[in-house]
Parts: C-alpha cells; structure tokens; sequence
C-alpha cells in the first residue's frame, strides 16, 4: 500500500485540523458542564480531529473503509468508558454518546470539504444540549392534541405531497395537484406554528402575544372569541380591541411572509402596500393600548386545529375554486373580474385568493400589479367582515373602539395602492 502521498509537510491542511479543533471544542464546552458526561474539552476535540485526520488518511491510500474503522473504534471507546459505571441521576449518558459520534463525523465532513456545514450543525447540536431544561418543558407542556396536530402535519408535508404529480391540468393549466397542496402546507405549517405557540404560552405574555398568535392562526377567529368577551366589562373591552387589531395586522404580516416564499419577487411591490397598512395600525393600536390599564383575565381564542385532514382537504378545494375563477374571470373580463374575486373571496378567506394571485402571476397569467392589487382587496375585504362580525357580536360600544384602528390599517392599504 502507497503511503508516499501522505507524507511532505501537510501545512496546507491545517486550517481544516483548526476548523475540526473548534468545533470539537464548541460541543466540549457545553458537555464539560455536566456532571453526567463522561467526555468534555478534551475528549470532543480530540474526535472531532480524530475524525479529520482519519478522513485525510482514508482519501491518500484510496480506502474509504478506513472510515468505518474509526467510527467503530469511537464507539467501542465510548462503550467501554460506560459500561458498568454508574453515572449521576442514572443517567444512561445516550446524548454523550450520540453527539460524540456526530463530532467524529463533523470532523470526516471538514476534510471533505463541508466546513461551513460542519460548523452550522456543530452550532445546532451545541444549541440542543444547552438548551435541554427548555425543549424538555415544552415537550411536557404539549398536549395530547398538539401532537396530534404535529403528526397531521406531518402526514400532509411529508407523505400526500410526495406522491402528488407536479403537473398542470384543467382549463388554462391552472390547476397542479403538487403545487396546489404545497400552498396547503404552507399554510397549514404557518397556522400550526401559531396554533402550537399559542397553546404553550397561554395567558402568560399578554394581550401582545396572544394577539400575534390569535392573528397568525386566525385572525376571523381571534376577532369573534374577543368581540364575545368585550361586553364583559370596560376593561375587557378595550382588552378585546386591541388584540382584535393586532391580529388584523398579523394578516399583513402573513402576507407579506407567504407571498415572499411562493413569489419573491412580488415583495419590490407588495411589501410597500402592506408595510403603510401596518405602519399605520401600529399607531392606532398604541393609542389604544395607551388608554388600558387593567388587561384583567385574558381569555384564550378557542382556534381549530389548522392540521386536521378535513379542514387541510377544506382549503384545498377553496384553493382550486378561487383559482380557476380567478383565471376564468380574468381571461373573459380582465382585472375587472379578478377584483370581482378578490372582494368576495376576501371575506371569508383571504389565504385562497392571495395563492391564486401568487400563482396565477407565477404562471404569467397576471402582472405584479394586478397580483397586488387583488391580495390588497381581499385584505380590505376581509377587514370590513370583520368589522361587521365584531359589531353584530360585540356591539356598538366594541365597534367604535376599533373603528379608528380599521380605518387607519385599511388606508395606509389604500395610499400603499394608490402609489403604486
């Protein structure tokens, strides 16, 4: 076995040997803190280094086996310096164990060419163990039912969406079954993040949160659940207001996220639109906040799983719905008719009509105007439902509460529009 091409001073490799050095130390670190582990500093680097500088050998004589050779000897290290000795807390040492051997393989990366890699998952695995006090407690703050959601999550990104064919059919090719169920990923992932965060966090961070949360799950939602508690007391109705109105301008928030993912760049135009609406419900919502001095008993919005098979299948078919007569429409009567679509759809359901836009301007069937002109009507539209809702509900008094914080989101929209 040639061995010649290992040999000569080998400095050129040294930034890799560093880079390896430092990320075995970075883990090190946070493992030197616990009392149970049985490997820190020393140990870590060493891997991560051995890792490398096996990787570097296994590549000179031509033997990737040699690989598998190292990765072995490192766990029959590791089990050795475990077996039969009692750890404390009984602690079983598993995520020693498991981030010893991500260091090993970490270090072959580095040589391989991977450094930037390495590093990033070298900083996730640190941030994993540090943090263990804090995803243990939101594993255990997690309901039944958020794991339920998680798991139909899961069922709609990972199994349904693979298996859907990425092609167009029906009239004006607007319809693609994987494209059309990537929009109720999207979705539904946006929804359940707020859903579970606002599960996990409850009452304990305020009107601002739950009005964030309310509004990244549903924003319909969150103004019907607080137009019912406003005629509690005064306190609860100015509550109600304001987490009303920063729901509402959560939407513009959402907007702005899924039309950057789905077209980015519809954001050169969008964004300008949607950043006066809030600009200008921000400042109507301080003046409101302003005038609250007790916030009292804070009710939790009552959402919908945004998960469930039934309701993912739900949006879905609206989704397809307002698509073709988004296209149908526009082709027969021009933007005239896609307004048409906007408003009435933006009543219900603002989601469906800005993917259709997105998609239909995806696929060239629009411009960037008339996308952002139809997104900026289903949002006025929805905001004047919702405003009806939360006066048919919370009455009068409610209405007049956040009267000023609509207006004032509405026609920052509308300048936004007007500038356009």
């Amino acid at each position: 076995m040639d061995i010649s091409g290992i040999q000569g001073n080998g400095f050129e490799s040294l930034p890799q040997f560093l880079t390896s050095l430092a990320i075995g130390l970075l883990i090190g670190m946070e493992r030197e803190r616990n009392p149970s582990a049985k490997a820190g500093l020393r140990t870590f680097a060493l891997v991560s280094m051995l890792g490398t500088l096996v990787a570097l050998i296994a590549e000179k004589i031509d033997s990737p086996w040699l690989l598998v050779v190292g990765l072995l000897s490192v766990a029959a290290m590791i089990i050795e310096s475990y077996r039969n000795v009692p750890t404390e807390n009984n602690d079983p040492g598993t995520t020693t164990v498991a981030a010893l051997l991500i260091c090993y393989l970490l270090g072959i990366l580095v040589w391989l060419g991977f450094s930037k890699l390495s590093v990033i998952l070298a900083i996730g695995t640190t941030t994993l163990l540090y943090f263990k006090p804090e995803l243990q407690g939101i594993s255990q703050r997690l309901t039944r039912k958020d794991l339920v959601s998680i798991l139909q999550f899961s069922i709609l990104s990972f199994v349904i969406l693979p298996i859907l064919p990425d092609e167009n059919y029906g009239p004006y090719g607007a319809f693609n079954p994987y494209q059309g169920w990537m929009m109720v990923v999207l979705i539904s992932g946006l929804s359940l993040a707020g859903y579970v965060a606002l599960r996990m966090t409850g009452q304990r961070f305020g009107a601002p949160l739950l009005g964030f949360l309310g509004g990244l799950v549903s924003s319909t939602a969150t103004t019907l659940v607080y137009a019912k508690h406003s005629k509690l007391n005064d306190g609860m109705l100015r509550l109600s207001a304001v987490v009303i109105l920063i729901a509402s301008q959560v939407v513009l928030i959402r907007l702005m996220v899924v039309s950057g993912l789905v077209s980015p760049g519809i954001l050169k135009q969008l964004a300008p639109v949607m950043a006066l609406g809030l600009l200008f419900g921000v400042i109507a919502t301080l003046y409101n906040w302003k005038r609250l001095k007790n916030e009292g008993e804070l009710p939790m919005p009552e959402t919908s799983n945004p998960t469930e098979i039934h309701a993912a299948l739900g949006f879905g078919l609206l989704f397809v719905i307002v698509l073709f007569c988004a296209a149908w429409l526009s082709d027969i009567a021009g933007s005239g008719g896609l307004y048409i679509v906007s408003v009435v759809a933006g009543l219900t359901d603002i989601d469906a009509i800005a993917l259709s836009s997105l998609r239909l301007l995806n696929m060239e069937k629009l411009s960037s105007e008339q996308a952002v002109i139809s997104i900026a009507l289903a949002f006025i539209s929805n905001m004047t439902f919702k405003f009806g809702l939360a006066f048919a509900i919370g009455g009068i008094a409610l209405a007049r509460h956040i009267a000023i914080g609509f207006i004032a989101i509405v026609s920052g929209v509308t300048i936004g529009l007007l500038l356009l």
